[in-house]
């Protein structure tokens, strides 16, 4: 568990008018022919930036994008990012051509107090993904301290998230304090009854993140064609739906080792079948123990939805990660959509803590017209999934222990 206490945030940095404050956010934000199609993470970062300002500091903006691979690429510069980034704020955002060196200097030592600078992509240089202490240093030397907000990254030890903590007072931001808090209510000190809705692929990609949950949660909902693999490992016939017949001594082991830590696990009990993955293509609904061999499962049908929801009633915590069906396509987005509509419900009517994280779970959640009725939505993708797996993350490490060890509370 994440103790606040064991990390330092923006309260803590009272006084810091005048201060150069190193502020790593996340600014990866995704775009669609060089414009930018969705803005949250910016939106996300905004209010860390605007206290920071009306406290009178100096905010210095960082940020990798995209994958140049050490390589200054001008298609991944962060300018067009720090334009986004200004009409959020209402403020003029100055950007620096470099995210070190005589560039990123001379545009720090031009800031007064309040200025807002962005600076270029950290992934330009090498370093950065080698978590380099000279790039570190040099990063530092622009400042005075280092507020991390940037929870999507915390996974990656990188020169701008784990090695500049090691060479300046570190604290951590609005959104990451929000981040931790809400995660730590989820997993690591829920009200229980807990549940969490694990749905995706393939087992293969989220075994670490099973296994963790069998120990953490009470109820555990398998979907999406993973559950396929659960089904079949069970024997059932599952037709030509995807799954993984080299993962079924796992899946079965997973169930076993549920069943021995007092995880209940629910699997499908009726399903939605189809000849081929497109939009509104024929379907029939036919119990779990009935799917035709040219058929393939695409979502779960209406009695377990029905299951489900009322599974959802005796919750008092819920993780989601991951659709129950193919929710791109119509018509197999009904299941996803109806239970995230009553986990909204519950959630508004203060029955139910929700947390949910991935980016598909968070386009299912946009779809479904509830993202904004969930407790916490995370728009962090790996660094979700890890800690979902029990994984410590660097960047957290970093906040917790490597800043306290250097810079004591």
């Amino acid at each position: 568990m994440v103790d606040q206490k064991a990390f330092k945030t923006l309260d803590d940095l009272v006084d810091c008018k005048g201060k150069k404050v190193l502020l790593r956010g996340d600014l990866n934000v995704p775009t669609h022919d060089g414009k930018i199609s969705d803005t949250t993470r910016l939106e996300r970062l905004a209010p860390t930036i605007q206290e920071l300002v009306k406290k009178g500091a100096k905010v210095i903006i960082c940020s990798h994008f995209a994958r140049p691979k050490g390589k200054v690429v001008p298609e991944m510069s962060l300018r067009p990012v720090g334009e986004a980034l200004a009409s959020i704020l209402k403020l003029p955002v100055a950007f620096a051509d470099n995210c070190v060196g005589p560039d990123a200097q001379k545009a720090v030592d031009a800031m007064k107090d309040g200025d807002v600078l962005l600076l270029e992509n950290t992934r330009f240089h090498a370093g950065e993904e080698k978590n380099d202490p000279t790039l570190s240093q040099d990063l530092a030397a622009l400042a005075d301290v280092y507020v991390d907000d940037a929870f999507s990254a915390a996974h990656r030890a990188h020169a701008s998230t784990e090695g500049v903590t090691r060479y300046l007072p570190s604290f951590a931001g609005r959104l990451m304090e929000t981040e931790l808090n809400a995660l730590s209510r989820a997993l690591e000190n829920p009200k229980r009854p807990v549940g969490a809705i694990v749905g995706g692929s393939k087992i293969s990609t989220k075994l670490d993140l099973l296994s963790n949950m069998i120990s953490k949660v009470d109820v555990l909902v398998i979907g999406g064609a993973m559950a396929n693999t659960f089904l079949a490992a069970q024997g059932v016939k599952v037709g030509k739906s995807l799954q993984e017949a080299e993962m079924h001594d796992t899946a079965r082991d997973i169930m076993k080792n549920a069943q021995a830590k007092g995880c209940k696990i629910l699997l499908p009990v009726d399903v939605v079948v189809a000849g081929e993955l497109k939009n509104d293509p024929v379907t029939k609904i036919v119990d779990v123990n009935a799917v035709p061999d040219d058929q393939m499962i695409l979502d779960v049908g209406p009695k377990t939805v029905e299951l489900l929801n009322k599974a959802l009633t005796e919750l008092k915590t819920l993780v989601w990660n991951g659709p129950l069906g193919a929710f791109e396509f119509t018509p197999f987005d009904k299941a996803t959509n109806a239970v995230a509509q009553e986990a909204a419900k519950l959630t508004k009517a203060g029955k139910l803590e929700s947390v949910a994280g991935g980016g598909d779970t968070v386009s299912a959640l946009k779809h479904a017209g509830v993202i904004h009725d969930i407790s916490y939505v995370s728009t962090a993708g790996g660094a979700f999934l890890e800690w979902l797996e029990g994984k410590a993350l660097p960047g957290i490490v970093a906040l917790t222990t490597l800043a306290r060890e250097s810079f004591p509370l």
